[in-house]
């Protein structure tokens, strides 16, 4: 049941975000951006830990769950440093995430041939 409700939870992200990009003049950039803040904002308002809950993998997968990720950090950070972990606490937090993300990103950018877009 776990892997319907993730599933499900990542399915209906991705298909709001599809929609957005058919039905919207929203670019692809700006619709990422406002995932990731709604993700943020959510967080902070302690709405999404319910479908984190619920989804598990298909809500903390997806962009949503980057910034409910960046949001937790520092409500951590701020609770063990003060006012200095709201700026430090999202960065310390998704650390690993981005470390894996830049460290695959140039792997892959050794082992493939880019092209220009034409």
């Amino acid at each position: 049941m776990e892997y319907l409700k993730a599933f499900l939870c990542g399915g209906i992200l991705c298909v709001i975000g599809q929609v957005l990009i058919d039905k919207t003049p929203l670019t692809p950039a700006k619709i990422l951006v406002s995932y990731v803040t709604a993700g943020v904002v959510l967080s902070g308002v302690g709405v999404y830990q319910y479908l984190v809950d619920w989804g598990g993998a298909g809500a903390t997968v997806p962009l949503t769950g980057f910034g409910h990720l960046l949001a937790k950090g520092v409500k951590k950070a701020v609770a063990e440093d003060g006012l200095l972990g709201a700026l430090t606490g999202g960065s310390a937090a998704a650390a690993g995430g981005i470390t894996a993300a830049i460290f695959f990103g140039f792997l892959v950018a050794l082992i493939c041939k880019p092209k220009p877009k034409s």
